[in-house]
């Protein structure tokens, strides 16, 4: 895990002629444009941005995860969240 960097020259790539914004960034740095549209809505709210779309299902049985939904970040975030009362 580690933080994104949230300059605002990721909001040229997210201006809409039709909306306010766009929901969406081009192939490459995706995940920063998401969690740059989540920050204009969070507001003072403290938030995190999960990029684990692509990691969601395994298309085949491999010898340490069966095939379909992987649950691949659940142990990453049990710890992460004992780990923080630490």
């Amino acid at each position: 895990m580690w933080r994104l960097p949230l300059d605002d020259d990721y909001m040229e790539m997210m201006k809409s002629n039709i909306a306010d914004m766009v929901n969406a960034g081009p192939r490459y740095g995706g995940a920063v444009n998401a969690a740059m549209f989540l920050k204009e809505f969070a507001e003072d709210t403290p938030w995190v941005h999960l990029d684990i779309a692509g990691t969601a299902w395994m298309e085949e049985q491999k010898p340490w995860m069966a095939k379909g939904p992987s649950g691949i970040a659940v142990r990453t975030l049990v710890e992460f969240v004992r780990g923080w009362g630490a």
